[in-house]
């Protein structure tokens, strides 16, 4: 006889994944796999304990309307009590530097002794600045290059965009000084990049959204335009 009963709900798909969806290339699909193969539920929040946490978080900038609120999962207070590297993979803009973090193996590195400060360029920063292939290179190939990509958005010390501007220049971990000024509601780094979500927390961290990637390494996003 045919099964006549009734199919449960099926399950949704991960929620981690669908939110890097925006992000082009067969390298950062790659990549997601063999997190997925790594990876368990432990190593992400559940979706109850993201939406459960009362403590009031505060961001500021014109993209933060944009991004998780109120009690969605991902939402800043959800991020507080996370290291920060699992509390990247919940702001839907910065797949790109997630991966990069993965590829790379840091995410030790972001929960350093005395707190750090992540200036995390967001996805249309990196398609901005690099071609698919040259990414792809990156995340790939040349992860010393990127490690050191990294480490330039990277300041000791877990400090709110407030006290960034106050100072007036940071140095990265990479050794390169930054001139920081007053943007509201936010700050200009090195006369380049904005942050446009500042100040999310995570434990001991502070996690700036900046809509520019910082670092020496030439640009070649334009390559790609003559490739077609």
């Amino acid at each position: 006889m045919p099964d006549t009963r009734t199919p449960g709900p099926r399950p949704g798909p991960p929620t981690r994944v669908a939110r890097r969806r925006a992000v082009t290339g067969a390298t950062l699909a790659l990549l997601l796999a063999v997190a997925g193969c790594t990876g368990s539920s432990r190593d992400r929040p559940a979706a109850t304990r993201a939406t459960g946490d009362p403590t009031p978080a505060a961001v500021s900038g014109p993209l933060c309307a944009t991004l998780p609120s109120g009690t969605e999962p991902g939402n800043p207070g959800s991020l507080a009590s996370q290291p920060p590297a699992q509390a990247l993979t919940w702001i839907p803009v910065l797949a790109t530097f997630e991966a990069a973090v993965r590829a790379t193996g840091m995410g030790g590195e972001l929960s350093a002794p005395g707190g750090l400060t992540i200036l995390a360029p967001t996805d249309d920063a990196f398609r901005a600045s690099f071609s698919t292939a040259n990414l792809d290179e990156l995340l790939l190939k040349d992860t010393d290059t990127l490690r050191g990509l990294l480490r330039d958005h990277l300041v000791a010390g877990a400090r709110p965009v407030a006290e960034l501007v106050a100072a007036g220049f940071v140095t990265t971990l990479a050794g390169t000084a930054l001139t920081v000024t007053a943007a509201e509601p936010g700050a200009r780094l090195a006369d380049r990049a904005e942050t446009v979500c500042a100040d999310y927390r995570a434990t001991g961290a502070r996690i700036h959204v900046i809509n520019k990637v910082l670092g020496s390494l030439p640009e070649t996003a334009h390559e790609e335009d003559h490739a077609h």
